[in-house]
């Protein structure tokens, strides 16, 4: 997944891409088994600012429903900028979600966190993130 992220961010460049984590919940973790892309349904301000469109969300939930899964979160990028939350990004969370933010420089990955809105939705915790090799 993760690869299949890595591209779908580096071809949005220079504005932010995003996209849907899919998957479950697996001893106390969150397994994401499939990561699609989602279109940036932003008006304005592509370059620092995502939005997911209600219908793209909603189908989304049905399809990962239909296959087992559940959206565990979502993806998103910096262009040119570290991969940490902005208050922007805090206000437009949902505290259940995982986020993952990619920083994109010149086009290029460069570096990747993982974050959960707190209840009270003051501020982000950071989610460690493990990469698991699934063998084909």
């Amino acid at each position: 997944c993760l690869d299949r992220i890595l591209a779908h961010l580096e071809g949005a460049y220079p504005e932010e891409g995003c996209g849907a984590l899919l998957g479950r919940e697996a001893d106390r973790a969150r397994l994401v088994v499939d990561a699609p892309p989602l279109a940036n349904a932003a008006a304005r301000n592509r370059r620092r600012r995502y939005e997911v469109a209600p219908a793209d969300l909603v189908r989304t939930q049905r399809e990962a429903r239909a296959r087992g899964l559940e959206v565990l979160g979502f993806y998103h990028s910096h262009p040119d900028a570290e991969p940490a939350p902005s208050e922007h990004d805090r206000a437009a969370a949902w505290p259940w979600y995982v986020y993952l933010i990619v920083g994109i420089g010149a086009g290029r990955a460069r570096g990747a966190t993982a974050w959960r809105l707190r209840d009270d939705r003051t501020t982000f915790d950071p989610v460690p993130i493990e990469i698991v090799e699934q063998k084909r």
